[in-house]
């Protein structure tokens, strides 16, 4: 079965009633995980982008307490977990700052790690990697923020 385009579902969302969309908006969450936590980042978190960014900054934080040092393959294998979950986050919000304030964090919170990622490739590449996401995304803000974030750039 080949899926409708995105005008055609939208065309045909207008069409029905609210009933009917709260239903297919249901049936939707019960599928996939990352639909559930979309329609919970457009209904109560939206609206305080600072609030979330702070939330996730704690489970960032968390996430990295909890990373398995035993072997360096385990180590890398959690950090990409890490930072999969980041780039999920940050494609809900579709916020520039947001980008930039998770993807800082992320950045100074690898580098403070213990074993220093200066002794793995894998790992120094994926931080220069973001450090290049970061750069791109500052350059898209508001002067002063570019301002802020700059000066952040410089201790990375």
């Amino acid at each position: 079965m080949k899926p409708a385009s995105l005008s055609q579902l939208k065309q045909e969302l207008k069409y029905r009633s609210k009933e009917e969309l709260v239903e297919l908006t249901l049936s939707l969450t019960k599928y996939k995980k990352e639909n559930k936590e979309l329609l919970t980042y457009l209904l109560f978190e939206a609206s305080d982008e600072l609030s979330y960014i702070k939330d996730l900054k704690s489970e960032i934080d968390e996430e990295f307490k909890q990373i398995n040092r035993k072997t360096p393959y385990l180590l890398k294998k959690n950090v990409r977990k890490i930072l999969r979950d980041i780039k999920k986050h940050i494609r809900y919000s579709k916020k520039k700052q947001t980008e930039v304030e998770l993807l800082l964090h992320f950045c100074k919170k690898l580098k403070e790690m213990t074993p220093s990622i200066s002794r793995s490739t894998t790992l120094l590449n994926i931080y220069d990697r973001q450090v290049e996401l970061i750069i791109k995304a500052v350059k898209s803000l508001h002067e002063d923020l570019q301002f802020d974030y700059e000066d952040e750039l410089r201790e990375l």
